[in-house]
């Protein structure tokens, strides 16, 4: 179902550019099970990652470099293993072009893919493709547009890629 809004382009890309910035709303999902195409979002440090609700606690999500030093694929992942441990929110689209069905449709004819891009291709533009049609990210956005936000996000992203090389250094040598 492609649910329409009768204002004009430039209108509607206006709203829903607003509505896309709208404040998150926090999930307790101890009694809360997210719609079916919800756009979820934990904060991790200096960013926010990106997922699709799946229905049955599962979330579709680019892994990106969420777990990892490595890249990792387009996946299909339990509510827990995609918050990992962070609060879950979910964030309001008024006016998605498809349906929870069909955005969830979307998301898993991408299962596997592996192309992540931090720019162009991120969890953020993933979400924004399976519900709207347009592959775009805000972080991004404003990242280059505030030199300021973009220095302190790879601040954080920087700082974060260390803590995770080091915690598997120690990792690998516990094992030993």
């Amino acid at each position: 179902m492609n649910r329409t809004n009768p204002q004009s382009g430039s209108e509607q890309g206006t709203d829903r550019a607003a509505a896309y910035a709208s404040a998150d709303v926090l999930l307790d999902t101890s009694c809360d099970e997210p719609a079916l195409g919800a756009h979820l979002i934990t904060q991790r440090r200096g960013y926010e990652h990106h997922g699709i609700y799946a229905g049955h606690g599962m979330v579709i999500h680019y892994a990106g470099f969420a777990k990892s030093a490595h890249r990792g694929p387009v996946e299909e992942v339990s509510l827990h293993q995609f918050a990992d441990g962070h609060e879950l929110a979910v964030r309001p689209h008024p006016f998605p072009k498809f349906s929870g069905e069909e955005t969830v449709r979307r998301a898993r004819t991408r299962l596997g893919e592996n192309c992540y891009r931090l720019l162009t291709n991120n969890c953020e533009h993933f979400c924004a493709w399976c519900l709207l049609g347009e592959s775009r990210s805000e972080q991004v956005h404003t990242c280059l547009t505030h030199p300021r936000a973009g220095v302190r996000a790879l601040l954080c992203l920087a700082s974060a890629f260390v803590e995770n090389r080091m915690s598997f250094g120690r990792t690998v040598v516990d094992a030993m």
